[in-house]
Parts: structure tokens; sequence; C-alpha cells
């Protein structure tokens, strides 16, 4: 790879490395609300979402690190489908969870029209 290349790369990754320090704190707390939440009998269940998110942003920003440092191209792909792949999982979570909060305004709404016809 040329030298031209490898300097558009690290350029287009700073902000990436700049904000690693950020990636690297967000996958540790990510990674130990997981643990935390696994010592639930409940938490068992969802605890290793958060621990995959956390891994899979700790390796983005591991990518980013290593893409500024050496203009490789195969870390920049890495580290963009790391991200992907963090976005997509937090994404999936958010419409579940919507779907979830619907679904309860819904069956609450429903409870509350019986109550009240069935008070009369």
């Amino acid at each position: 790879m040329d030298h031209n290349t490898q300097e558009l790369l690290r350029d287009m990754v700073e902000p990436l490395y700049r904000g690693k320090f950020w990636m690297q704190l967000t996958g540790v707390m990510l990674i130990l609300s997981g643990i935390l939440t696994a010592l639930s009998i409940v938490g068992l269940i969802v605890a290793w979402i958060p621990i995959w998110a956390g891994w899979v942003l700790m390796q983005a920003a591991g990518a980013a690190g290593r893409v500024f440092e050496s203009g490789d191209s195969r870390d920049m792909k890495f580290a963009l489908g790391k991200l992907k792949t963090y976005f997509t999982i937090f994404g999936v979570l958010i419409l579940i969870y919507l779907a979830i909060a619907v679904g309860g305004m819904l069956f609450g709404a429903v409870g509350m029209m019986g109550m009240m016809g069935g008070g009369m």
C-alpha cells in the first residue's frame, strides 16, 4: 500500500482514534454491567448482550488504534465492521424494547377499558 493511501486511512480514522478511550470505557462498562446482570437468575438470560456489545466495541477501538498507527486498510474494514455490529445489536434491542413498551401500553389500555366497562 502506498504512503498516500496510508495517510488517507489515518486521516479518516482519526475521529475514531481520538474517541478510542471512550469506546474502550463504554466497552468495559458494558462488560461489567453484563457480569453484574448475570448475578441474578433472570439476568442470566440477557447478560450476554451487554458483554457481547462491550467486547465488540473494545475490538473496534483496538482496530481503530491499529489503523491510526499503521494505516492498514484491513484494520479499517475490521473496525468499521465491528462498529456496524455494535449499532446493529443496540438497534435490534431498541426495536424489541419499543415493541414491548407499545404492547404493554396496549395491554394496560385494554385492561383499563375492561375495568371501566365491567364496573358499570
